[in-house]
């Protein structure tokens, strides 16, 4: 091979390891948190990626040595020298909550009628649709009939029969946009009323396991994604809501294609707390009773790890039980599934072939502290399952209106 080529050859290896270089540095900048919290004097480390620390050298500053609480800026750099990320690390007391892994009963309103279903209504010249004819979809949420705002399926009933057949504005929402058509009611000859041939449904009941409750904020945290209608998956617009105490009295397992559910009864009418926020990471509010579980600190994101751990949920009556999981994937990247999790303990795998419906907001411990709770099964393999950060819960849960915690 001449002189010529080898150089040439040098170069093109060059440039493939200068773009490999770039490419590892970017994909290492979008893995990287953009926040980390610490305690007082305690060492700013990532476990997770064991050749990045704090930027050494004049002007940079280390939280580690930082003892006062506050929030400060600090560059993350491959070996302490390669600058790679500016993150904001806050130093505060590691925060303690009561973590609880017992079922709860969710009873919700919806803000507005939740457009579920169509049907063709029998009249004098045919059957006819009014509502998809007026553009309107599943998902959609009605909030106003002509003058009437309808919060509720009977508040639509009337609203058709104030109408009397002449043609009436509805203003609806369609993912976060408020829009409005013009609906013309039609007499059902079949059931003697007028109709838009749709039908709406203002309220929502379900099971789920509550994470944990910090009862100095007074707020409690659960299910880990938000409640969606069983329908349309649209999730639930909150108008009011409440958990009541909940037991378990029966479990379809979860096979592969097929996720299993917990079924669950209510044992109580009287509310344990009142729903404040149904968000994309799980179900929040207030609580207005003392509710039973085990004090115990959460981990700051930074310090979740691969490796084995432990998750506390009900599979029968209202007493959580600890089950063995293991951590396989922890991801600082994506805000709602930051964990990867399979289950390994035999009891539990035989009494419901791993994670269900139901489990969503089990609590996940990791060396002795809150970590996680459940959110998702994977559909294909039920043995395997997505975690949510308890610190991101627990930001969530500040956040609850009128509260200490959200002044």
């Amino acid at each position: 091979m001449s002189k010529h080529s080898i150089v040439r050859w040098i170069k093109i290896i060059g440039v493939y390891l200068l773009v490999a270089a770039v490419a590892a540095l970017g994909w290492l900048w979008c893995a990287l948190p953009e926040e980390v919290y610490l305690e007082p004097e305690q060492t700013l480390t990532l476990p997770r990626f064991g050749w990045v620390e704090p930027l050494r050298g004049h002007g940079s500053r280390n939280v580690a040595s930082t003892r006062a609480a506050g929030s400060y800026q600090t560059t993350l750099a491959l070996g302490g020298w390669l600058p790679v990320k500016t993150i904001r690390a806050t130093v505060m007391q590691r925060p303690t909550v009561t973590v609880c892994g017992t079922p709860f009963g969710v009873k919700m309103f919806s803000e507005g009628a939740l457009v579920v279903g169509f049907s063709e209504v029998h009249t004098a010249a045919g059957t006819v649709n009014p509502a998809k004819q007026a553009g309107l979809r599943l998902g959609d949420r009605v909030i106003r009939m002509g003058n009437t705002v309808t919060e509720t399926n009977e508040q639509v009933h009337a609203a058709l029969e104030a109408a009397a057949g002449a043609a009436v504005e509805v203003v609806y929402v369609r993912k976060g946009e408020q829009r409005q058509t013009t609906l013309l009611p039609v007499w059902d000859t079949q059931n003697a009323q007028w109709r838009a041939g749709m039908w709406v449904r203002d309220s929502s009941a379900g099971v789920g396991t509550l994470t944990f409750v910090d009862a100095q904020a007074g707020v409690f945290a659960g299910l880990g994604h938000p409640i969606s209608d069983s329908d349309t998956g649209e999730r639930v617009a909150l108008r009011s809501g409440e958990i009541v105490a909940c037991q378990i009295v029966g479990c379809t397992g979860g096979t592969a294609g097929s996720p299993g559910e917990l079924k669950g009864k209510f044992i109580s009418d009287h509310a344990l707390g009142r729903i404040c926020i149904n968000g994309e990471n799980g179900v929040y509010g207030t609580v207005s009773t003392a509710i039973a579980g085990q004090q115990t600190e959460i981990a700051f994101a930074q310090e979740v790890l691969p490796g084995a751990a432990e998750i506390l949920t009900t599979t029968s009556g209202e007493t959580p039980r600890s089950y063995r999981v293991y951590i396989e994937k922890v991801n600082d990247a994506d805000p709602h599934r930051n964990m990867v999790l399979r289950v390994t303990d035999p009891a539990l795998l035989a009494q419901t072939g791993g994670i269900v419906q139901g489990m969503s907001g089990s609590p996940i411990l990791q060396n002795g502290r809150l970590v996680g709770a459940v959110t998702h099964v994977l559909v294909n393999d039920p043995t395997r399952g997505y975690g949510i950060f308890a610190q991101t819960m627990l930001e969530q849960a500040h956040s609850v209106p009128g509260t200490d915690a959200a002044a």
